[in-house]
């Protein structure tokens, strides 16, 4: 349904298919796919009203909760330089090795509302705001390099189609319903993102463990005014770590808040999560030469072919002070740069500089919005921009206006060219009109590389995500146009996906340009390729019973903890436990309200007098399924015996017998997370 205004203005609603499409002044719409452009690849012109228009009512649809990113978390920190590249950009950050660069940032889920869950299968932002010398820098990510839109008109349709519908408010942060697959089903430029969503990416274990993404191509700029182009890399020290999807479905309903818990609970515990910023480097030439256009936000640039450069480091070391006065009135902007770093013309990019900026005066109510704290530069703020809603600046001195004839503190600030920004100079030609470039038409043949880059395992997760999101929906031919796109990826990714769904494989969807199958395996994309090599950081669940060895259980806590990794011992109750020797172990959670889903790996610990207790408790027999079924490892003891039998579950390899192997053997196998090998049923 679309709202129409008919004679004398009246409202209603109009359900014709053949409807035109109208701007809000009535305005018939010959094109609301693309913006306008300065030739085939050229930037977004501001006269397209339309496009405008667009944005400019989507961003103010909801207040005062963001439109998407409500459900988000914050923490503060510093960026340090560890490789100095003036060479490359005049940006302060980066001017000398050790140079420290105040930071803030908010990691979030897209689609969902403030109040939705932390494990929805959903991208991640991963937005940081550096406090620098010149001026507040945003690099406004995600955990994904890719987005599903290449240009930003299409930005507010991609979100009405996987937010709730809106003719029953649900589903809630969740993509598994018609209106989005619909959506992305049309729109064959979706597919490589869909790739990385599906995959398990789209569920990871923790903010600490997942990596962040730039995702446009910007420039860097020094001091000589040369320029290169760049893309922003976030890759975790802690390494990659992701949960199946079963696990995730039972963290939101045990722990809705687990990653804001997780990251609090690390940055208090004084382990604190670290990223190395990298770039990508390269000139226009490889640009002209690379396979895919640099300015497709639905194209990666692979790091076999560009390397990522380490240049600095990212560390988290404080919570916020007040959720709300930090982390929900932070303003992020694309367009927030500063001297040394610089645009391209990305249209998605280019819309997002608009939007952005809009957005906040209906989520903050005013211009003055950069005077919060939390968004207030480091470095002085002089110009002069006057008045407004909230202004909270001592804004003194006779004249308001530039140039003025005045002297001394009512002159004012001027301009300097030699400090100033400056944007690079460029020429720009072609026709003015709404296209979309040739370049941008390859819209499965990095989807087919992300794909071929999974391991087993990885690629399971991808077929089972797709069966899933694409049993949810209720129209068939959603389902059906799917499989042709996905037939256009790969065979083999497509045929397992229509198994599932019990279908028959359609014909492969038309293309513009035949997707290539040259393309080689990335390493860099896969998770289990990239993942830690300790348990540190990670959280051992034991679950301790009346008469537990006094000795394993303590030797447990310090080996683990000694060695960078969280012990919580959960209990038949929240009263504790009867050791061995007699002593009385306090427990941190009761066996019913910590499910194994919480941990990344569990031991049983329990002497004879109470294994029995715990097998007829179905939360400990759960403990235990669960652990087994979502492949952790799991530490036991003989006497645990009759609880697993209780469970249904047959010890095999990932099964640790501590009685056998010291805390710190134990301690060293959890390094792989995880019991790939074992075979569980879907």
């Amino acid at each position: 349904m679309s709202d129409e205004i008919g004679n004398g203005g009246e409202l209603h609603q109009g359900v014709e298919d053949d409807q035109v499409m109208t701007t809000a002044q009535g305005v018939p719409v010959s094109d609301n796919q693309n913006s306008l452009r300065v030739g085939e690849r050229g930037p977004t012109m501001m006269e397209d009203f339309a496009m405008r228009e667009k944005i400019f009512r989507f961003d103010h649809e909801r207040i005062p909760e963001r439109v998407v990113h409500a459900r988000g978390y914050g923490a503060k920190g510093y960026l340090e330089c560890t490789d100095a590249i003036p060479e490359l950009t005049r940006a302060t950050p980066f001017s000398e090795k050790g140079k420290r660069t105040d930071a803030f940032v908010r990691f979030s889920t897209v689609a969902g509302n403030m109040g939705s869950g932390d494990l929805a299968r959903d991208v991640r932002g991963f937005a940081v705001k550096l406090y620098t010398d010149e001026g507040n820098w945003d690099i406004v990510g995600n955990n994904i390099p890719v987005f599903f839109i290449q240009d930003a008109m299409k930005f507010p349709d991609l979100v009405h189609a996987v937010k709730e519908e809106q003719d029953r408010g649900w589903p809630q942060a969740a993509s598994a319903h018609d209106t989005f697959w619909d959506f992305v089903g049309l729109m064959p430029e979706s597919t490589h993102m869909l790739l990385w969503a599906m995959s398990d990416r789209g569920i990871p274990r923790s903010f600490r463990f997942m990596e962040g993404f730039g995702v446009h191509t910007f420039r860097f700029v020094n001091a000589e005014g040369k320029d290169t182009f760049v893309k922003f890399h976030w890759k975790p020290l802690q390494g990659l770590q992701s949960v199946v999807w079963n696990e995730a479905l039972k963290i939101n309903g045990a722990d809705p808040d687990f990653h804001r818990r997780d990251l609090y609970g690390a940055i208090t515990a004084g382990d604190h999560p670290q990223w190395e910023l990298g770039v990508q480097i390269f000139d226009e030439e490889f640009a002209d030469s690379f396979d895919f256009d640099i300015l497709d936000p639905t194209k990666i640039v692979p790091e076999e072919v560009v390397p990522v450069r380490t240049i600095a480091r990212l560390t988290l070391d404080r919570v916020v002070d007040n959720v709300f006065s930090e982390t929900e009135q932070v303003a992020f902007c694309t367009q927030n740069v500063v001297p040394g770093v610089d645009f391209t013309d990305d249209p998605l990019l280019q819309g997002r500089n608009f939007s952005y900026l809009d957005t906040q005066l209906s989520r903050l109510g005013s211009p003055n919005f950069t005077e919060i704290p939390v968004n207030a530069p480091r470095c002085p703020m002089r110009n002069f921009q006057r008045d407004g809603h909230m202004q909270m600046l001592p804004q003194s001195g006779r004249a308001n206006y530039e140039p003025n004839s005045f002297t001394g503190r009512d002159r004012g600030p001027r301009e300097d060219r030699e400090s100033g920004f400056t944007s690079v100079p460029r020429e720009e030609a072609g026709k003015v009109r709404k296209l979309r470039a040739e370049s941008f038409a390859d819209h499965y043949s990095q989807a087919r590389q992300f794909w071929i880059s999974q391991t087993p395992v990885e690629q399971e997760h991808i077929v089972a995500a797709f069966t899933f999101e694409l049993g949810k929906c209720e129209m068939p031919e959603i389902r059906t146009r799917m499989l042709g796109n996905l037939r256009n990826v790969h065979e083999e990714l497509a045929t397992r996906v229509a198994e599932g769904l019990g279908m028959e494989l359609p014909e492969a969807s038309p293309t513009t340009v035949e997707p290539r199958t040259d393309l080689p395996e990335s390493p860099a994309l896969s998770i289990l390729k990239n993942g830690p090599d300790s348990f540190a950081g990670r959280t051992l669940g034991v679950l301790v019973g009346e008469g537990a060895d006094a000795a394993l259980v303590r030797s447990l806590q310090r080996t683990f903890t000694d060695d960078g990794a969280i012990v919580s011992l959960i209990g038949p109750t929240i009263g504790g436990v009867t050791l061995s020797d007699d002593s009385r172990l306090e427990v941190q959670h009761a066996v019913d309200g910590a499910p194994s889903v919480l941990f990344d790996a569990v031991a049983v610990v329990t002497g004879e007098t109470g294994v029995n207790a715990l097998a007829e408790r179905a939360s400990a027999r759960d403990f235990v399924s669960d652990s087994f079924h979502h492949q952790k490892y799991v530490g036991w003891t003989p006497a645990t015996q009759p609880l697993l039998d209780a469970a249904g579950v047959t010890p095999d390899d990932g099964f640790v017998d501590l009685a056998d192997a010291d805390a710190q053997a134990f301690f060293d196998r959890l390094a792989t997370l995880r019991v790939w090998e074992r075979p569980v049923q879907p």
